[in-house]
């Protein structure tokens, strides 16, 4: 089945305006205070639709796991959030940031979702400077700039290395306000277990209040996911643990299709792994490779500390295998060259899997001053999880980490899923990042989801539907509760021998050593056997102590692991699926002569969506043929 993304036609440049006038209906604001949204998630694609919605006049409700919006994930972003406003004078225009975002999605994205993107970057940057971000300025007043990854133009715009947590403070804000309103309510210490349908529409959620054990129903016109990605799913990611794929995989076993899971991107700048007590990896900004240059030795086994290492007795491999772009390759070149001088035994620190991330040039060329100025947080958590002093040791370093994932449910041109009314925003969808993310991005495309896209196309559904049909006294809601009831049970009836938490890190594990960087036919055929032998584990040997009906952090963390398995194997099946290398997609046997990706546009041009035909049983892969009118397809340098 091939399915339809709904892009209108036209140029791409025209696409957006032109369907805001000509192919969207609105709703009068009388009409707005019937109609109800749900929003599932408050990090910054959630708050920024709660807030936005809530001005508009509609009625929403806003769901987050943490106590507080404010803990949502979205403050982990460091580095910054990316904008055609060409402020440099260095080239930049929306079309450059259009193409960039395509090409470092080695052409796996829809170009009509890319462009939009690229077009409402500017506008995010003054809503923003509006609410009052501080955003880092030059010395004459004017908002500053720098570059990231798979760029030739300083287009990111920054708050240190805390952009994510002054943008979510930005939007938490306007939230609140409409919270003081009366338009909105947030509630806290929920996490969904279910996404109700009604007549084949989304309706409502069933939400496990977390300090009580309750379950409790919510319906409404529409609901909107906003629940973040799945890189947990490997062990020791870049995400916080309590991040997890389970409202979107909730919403797959309901019928929604989740496309192009294989797409995970592998950060290139994260702190090491150091041991079993971790239960995460911490991200060090791609700001950093602004000023820093990536080397190792270039003899194996070279342990000399590296200031005894001469310059000539380096290798900048990035530098020399992309003199281009060096440093600031893209994501995924960076971190399989990471790995590739690391596993020829060219790595340091204790465990050989680490590069250096060195400073030296910069400290001497700019000054503490000003790299503080720049980094300074960065170096402060530096070395408060190393206890190593960046300024006098003048380097990092840095390995690669399971970080962003650009798959995500499948959604059309109006960020709604194949489900009618059940609308996907920022990590949760999969719309516009192709097989790797560009640095900076994924900011940019929470705020245009949440901001300047849902309020229209949200709208369009609503036009077309009455209002206030659905409550929670209907027959759907009870038979919700009564599935999870169930389950939940099962999972508490079972009283084997081991946690949730040892078999999370166990399944972690076959994801990273098997469907992490690199892969193989070989490797995901055996990570489909292991998960199955997790899976078979899980449901014959899981321990949860304690009660379903109240607090139990246990339970929580069994069905967000039900959840993971049953996704990762998914995720096995679209890599094994999808003969080709691209992005952040690897596979060992599809490269070219030197190492790079070696793409197949004939065969795999398209969006794998796949849904859901049981546990256990093999999931059904659909398609959406992707289409290049703008930018044609080429092979992806960075030399």
């Amino acid at each position: 089945m091939e399915l339809d993304g709904k892009v209108p036609s036209g140029p791409v440049q025209d696409k957006w305006d032109k369907y805001k006038i000509d192919g969207l209906k609105l709703v009068n604001p009388a009409n707005k205070r019937k109609y109800k949204a749900i929003v599932v998630g408050t990090g910054l694609a959630g708050a920024s639709a709660a807030a936005s919605l809530g001005e508009l006049g509609y009625n929403v409700e806003a769901f987050c796991y943490q106590e507080s919006p404010r803990r949502a994930h979205s403050i982990g972003a460091q580095g910054g959030i990316n904008a055609a406003k060409n402020y440099q004078n260095d080239g930049d225009s929306i079309y450059r940031l259009f193409y960039d975002t395509i090409k470092g999605g080695d052409f796996r994205a829809r170009e009509a979702n890319v462009y939009r993107l690229a077009q409402l970057s500017t506008a995010i940057i003054d809503l923003c400077v509006a609410q009052g971000i501080p955003f880092t300025r030059e010395y004459g007043g004017l908002l500053a700039n720098r570059s990231f990854g798979g760029t030739q133009v300083s287009r990111t715009f920054y708050s240190r290395g805390q952009t994510g947590q002054q943008l979510l403070l930005g939007a938490y804000q306007a939230m609140m306000a409409q919270v003081q309103a009366g338009r909105v309510t947030v509630r806290g210490r929920r996490e969904m277990v279910d996404l109700v349908l009604v007549d084949g529409e989304a309706k409502g959620v069933i939400m496990r209040n977390l300090r009580t054990g309750e379950l409790e129903s919510y319906a409404a016109d529409a609901v909107i996911l906003a629940s973040g990605g799945y890189s947990t799913v490997f062990n020791l990611s870049t995400n916080a643990v309590g991040s997890n794929v389970g409202a979107a995989m909730r919403a797959y076993r309901k019928g929604a299709y989740f496309s192009n899971p294989c797409y995970t991107q592998i950060h290139p700048t994260c702190i090491p792994f150091s041991g079993s007590h971790q239960s995460k990896l911490t991200l060090m900004s791609e700001s950093l490779r602004n000023d820093g240059r990536v080397w190792v030795p270039r003899q194996k086994g070279d342990t000399r500390h590296p200031s005894q290492i001469p310059e000539q007795e380096r290798d900048y491999y990035l530098e020399r295998k992309y003199p281009s772009f060096g440093n600031l390759s893209p994501r995924d070149i960076s971190s399989r060259a990471a790995k590739e001088v690391c596993d020829e035994g060219r790595g340091v620190g204790d465990t050989g899997y680490a590069v250096y991330l060195d400073f030296e040039d910069a400290f001497n060329r700019l000054g503490s001053e000003i790299m503080d100025e720049r980094y300074g947080n960065l170096f402060e958590i530096y070395q408060q999880i190393t206890g190593e002093d960046v300024h006098e040791q003048m380097r990092m370093r840095i390995y690669p980490a399971p970080h962003y994932t650009m798959g995500g449910l499948w959604v059309d041109y109006n960020l709604q899923s194949n489900v009618p009314g059940l609308f996907v925003l920022g990590e949760a969808n999969f719309s516009d990042h192709g097989a790797n993310r560009l640095g900076a991005s994924a900011l940019m495309q929470g705020l245009a989801d949440g901001y300047f896209i849902i309020p229209y196309t949200i709208g369009n559904y609503f036009a077309r539907t009455n209002p206030g049909q659905v409550d929670t006294d209907r027959s759907e809601f009870a038979q919700c509760r009564e599935e999870v009831e169930r389950r939940n049970k099962e999972l508490m009836a079972i009283q084997g021998n081991k946690t949730a938490h040892e078999l999370r890190i166990e399944l972690g594990d076959v994801m990273l050593d098997n469907v992490g960087m690199s892969r193989s036919r070989e490797s995901l055929q055996t990570a489909l056997k292991e998960i199955a032998r997790v899976r078979d584990e899980f449901w014959n040997n899981l321990k949860v102590p304690g009660t379903d009906k109240a607090l139990n952090q246990e339970l929580e963390q069994a069905w967000r692991l039900a959840e993971s398995l049953d996704f990762a194997e998914v995720m096995a099946h679209d890599a094994l699926n999808r003969e080709e290398s691209c992005g952040c997609h690897f596979r060992v046997e599809y490269q070219t002569e030197d190492g790079e990706a070696l793409r197949n546009d004939r065969e795999y041009a398209y969006v794998s969506a796949w849904e859901f035909k049981g546990v256990g049983r093999e999931p059904v892969m659909h398609k959406e043929p992707l289409e290049f009118e703008e930018v044609s397809p080429s092979t992806r340098s960075y030399k």
